[in-house]
């Protein structure tokens, strides 16, 4: 190679990646946008279903922690009672509530019956959709986790927030809430120190049969 040519690949090096960052954002945005449009019936079917069995809005919200920390409000299909809150904090105390700074219950009690079903099939998190056509969370990226966990984390797990939050993780497709905190965060750091569009694709394409077969969720 003539040495001529060397600073032209650095330039071409240099306008890839200021070109990535818009090229990921107009991916994100096309894919939920389409994904929007394609679920809404079953969206609308669910909404339906969560009204009749109990009380309260079909939608739940909660503040997570985003790119930088940055909080912002998540949402998703309600699951649990309209209360869930206010009781999480008695369930917290239980010694197989936790694994690291998550919060996790395989028979939650908060759960409602329609709840089991779609955060088996992780319908709930659908809406979510609306979060990345926002911008606050992006189609592949490391799970947001609510505020009251982010502010548990140590320098190493906090490093998972140096990517924006994504739909559909590593760890999503590897088991999941089977796995412990801290086998999450060494996933979540593989992607972030690692990761390349293709592997964006395949952690993509996998999400599909991990959650038809619903392995680790609840």
């Amino acid at each position: 190679m003539t040495p001529s040519l060397h600073p032209i690949l650095r330039r071409l090096r240099l306008v890839s990646a200021d070109l990535a960052p818009a090229l990921r954002r107009t991916v994100d945005v096309l894919g939920a946008g389409l994904g929007l449009l394609l679920l809404a019936p079953l969206l609308g079917l669910v909404a339906l279903l969560i009204k009749l069995e109990s009380r309260g809005p079909v939608l739940y919200s909660q503040l997570r922690g985003g790119l930088h920390g940055r909080p912002f409000r998540m949402w998703k299909l309600r699951s649990m009672v309209v209360d869930s809150d206010t009781i999480r904090a008695k369930l917290v105390q239980a010694q197989q509530a936790t694994s690291g700074a998550r919060f996790k219950l395989k028979r939650d009690p908060r759960i409602t019956r329609v709840g089991r079903v779609i955060r088996k099939l992780s319908i709930d998190e659908l809406p979510q959709l609306f979060n990345v056509v926002r911008g606050d969370m992006t189609l592949i990226g490391p799970r947001p986790a609510p505020l009251s966990e982010c502010d548990l984390y140590d320098p190493r797990a906090l490093r998972r927030m140096e990517v924006r939050p994504g739909l559909t993780c590593l760890w999503q497709v590897q088991g999941r809430s089977d796995l412990s905190f801290e086998e999450q965060v060494e996933l979540d750091l593989t992607y972030v120190d690692t990761a390349r569009p293709l592997d964006d694709l395949r952690i993509l394409a996998a999400t599909v049969p991990a959650v038809l077969t619903g392995r680790g969720a609840y």
